[in-house]
């Protein structure tokens, strides 16, 4: 699929630009999801001309299948000839955790822009590697982003602007809890998400990374000191060729200490049977309190302290107006969003970054502290839940939506 050709003004002339050329590596769950959203991203947003040129996959039969489905003109099987072609300005990844690594540094190095799904490693090393890449080739112009894809669910791009705008006032403590169930059946079977070489870590990493990322993206902070626990409760599942021992965590649980003075509280868990995909935050202020539940991602829950006692109470924020957060492009107020238009405002906002020569949020930085504490997370665990010291940066940046 392409957009129309976009046009230069800037001269008072019309000159067509060259559309960037996307591949995608990676068509199962995120691929699909990105995917989605490159194929609509431009029927709603003003948005530089691009075509989906190739999907990226290992099984040829398969990833045909989907490239057809997904609105790719060719596919592919080895990501690195693809990588090569002079037709390719934009590589997104979303591929395993342990393949970011060596497909974001050589995208990098040959001068693409890349897209990386979260966490950014299963590595600080890595991690590290990948910062230090996308560092040298921003000085070449080269941008690169991580998919915390969340950041852009209208209703908590509100909250952090009502958080900048003060209307809490001091925020003390947060409570943030991930949970799923899709393991919470022992006899569920072995995946590579599983096994520690090839994911890192379990909830860890897979979710409790979004949970940690909006803490630092709405209260605009850094991590100072970290406690953690992790606990697999099912230590065995079945596989191809009989059970086998599952390496990564079912569930964890942080408590972290801010450089403002706030405190958060996170817990994850993909063994909450009858939680399917709730990402619950409670940002509490001395001036105010949000709430939110990506099950009910379209609304906000608001109270304003600074009204009198008898007034005051829980405001239910439908999140669908055009003066919110992305929503002009869409449908009149009161027809609500849903999960993949996140991605579709990720890409929204990453294409815009590239046409602005500005640097897209979140950067690899940014997932680099979010990797660190999940780094502490794990040592503090390891060491019965000793207190971690962290050096982490704070988040001033903010996405390019609404520039």
């Amino acid at each position: 699929m392409s957009t129309p050709a976009h046009t230069d003004q800037s001269q008072g002339t019309q000159q067509p630009t060259r559309p960037l050329g996307v591949a995608a590596i990676g068509y199962a769950f995120m691929g699909k999801a990105h995917s989605n959203a490159w194929r609509n991203v431009a029927s709603f947003f003003d948005v530089p001309a691009f075509e989906q040129k190739v999907l990226v996959g290992r099984d040829a039969s398969l990833v045909a299948e989907a490239a057809a489905k997904y609105g790719w003109t060719e596919f592919a099987t080895d990501w690195r000839s693809v990588i090569e072609r002079d037709d390719i300005h934009i590589v997104d990844i979303c591929a395993p955790g342990w393949m970011h690594a060596e497909i974001a540094i050589a995208a990098l190095q040959a001068g693409k822009h890349v897209l990386v799904e979260k966490p950014l490693a299963n590595t600080i090393a890595e991690a590290e590697a990948m910062t230090a890449a996308a560092a040298a080739a921003r000085e070449k112009g080269v941008q690169s982003m991580i998919g915390f894809n969340y950041r852009r669910v209208p209703a908590l791009a509100l909250a952090r602007e009502l958080i900048a705008e003060g209307r809490l006032g001091t925020v003390r403590h947060v409570r943030a809890a991930y949970l799923q169930d899709w393991l919470s059946d022992a006899e569920s079977p072995m995946t590579w998400r599983l096994r520690k070489e090839t994911a890192g870590s379990g909830a860890l990493g897979d979710i409790a990374s979004h949970a940690i990322d909006q803490v630092l993206f709405l209260l605009g902070d850094a991590v100072t000191e970290v406690t953690g626990r992790l606990h697999t409760f099912v230590d065995r599942r079945p596989g191809a060729n009989g059970p086998e021992d599952v390496t990564v965590d079912d569930a964890a649980w942080a408590t972290l200490t801010l450089a403002s003075g706030a405190i958060a509280s996170v817990e994850v868990s993909r063994v909450a049977t009858g939680q399917k995909n709730s990402l619950k935050l409670e940002i509490y202020g001395d001036k105010g309190t949000i709430l939110f539940d990506l099950e009910a991602l379209n609304e906000l829950g608001f109270l304003d302290a600074t009204v009198p006692v008898r007034e005051q109470g829980f405001r239910r924020i439908l999140v669908n107006e055009p003066e919110h957060p992305y929503l002009e492009a869409w449908w009149p107020q009161g027809h609500i969003i849903g999960w993949e238009h996140t991605f579709t405002h990720q890409i929204r906002d990453f294409l815009l970054a590239i046409r602005d020569g500005s640097q897209p949020s979140p950067s690899f930085e940014e997932g680099l502290n979010v990797q660190h504490v999940l780094a502490a997370i794990e040592e503090s665990a390891a060491a019965k839940s000793s207190l971690i010291q962290l050096h982490t940066t704070s988040i001033n940046s903010t996405p390019t939506e609404g520039a």
